[in-house]
């Protein structure tokens, strides 16, 4: 799908803001909102708009102690790498998992609530996947940046 520079607006505008009703959206860029809701459908329908989440404050669900975790693999082996994905999907600890180039095979972006919490995932989950050969992980002392918009180049008329 071609994106147009209104549908670039409106992911721009989304991503700031999803909870934006269409009315809003369809004004702020001077189109119907039946036009409006069409356009929208029409990114939802093409996969470009995934869903829709509420941000969570980690901290304040008890989840404030993130670490980044690289996993290598004993065998890299189509049926060893699928194996580790599927596994690896089922850790709600885990919230992202990135396949990656280089000394590892996989980063983890892990929330926990603390170091115990940490030892019992690392101990009764991850080392517990078949394959998992060594396991290296960064715990984040603070954050510099967190962001989940993607910039989207729109031309300023």
């Amino acid at each position: 799908m071609k994106l147009d520079e209104t549908d670039k607006k409106i992911l721009e505008r989304l991503q700031t803001n999803a909870d934006i009703t269409n009315a809003q959206l369809a004004s702020e860029l001077n189109i119907s909102p039946a036009g409006m809701l069409d356009r929208v459908k029409r990114l939802e329908n093409s996969g470009i708009i995934r869903r829709y989440v509420a941000l969570v404050d980690a901290d304040k669900v008890g989840k404030g102690m993130w670490a980044f975790t690289s996993v290598s693999l004993s065998v890299h082996q189509l049926n060893s790498l699928e194996n580790f994905k599927e596994e690896v999907k089922k850790l709600s600890e885990v919230l992202e998992c990135y396949y990656v180039a280089g000394e590892e095979d996989y980063i983890l972006k892990v929330a926990l609530k603390d170091m115990r919490e940490y030892e019992e995932f690392l101990l009764h989950k991850l080392t517990k996947i078949q394959g998992v050969n060594k396991i290296k992980t960064t715990f984040v002392l603070s954050s510099v940046k967190f962001d989940t918009k993607i910039d989207i180049e729109v031309n300023k008329d």
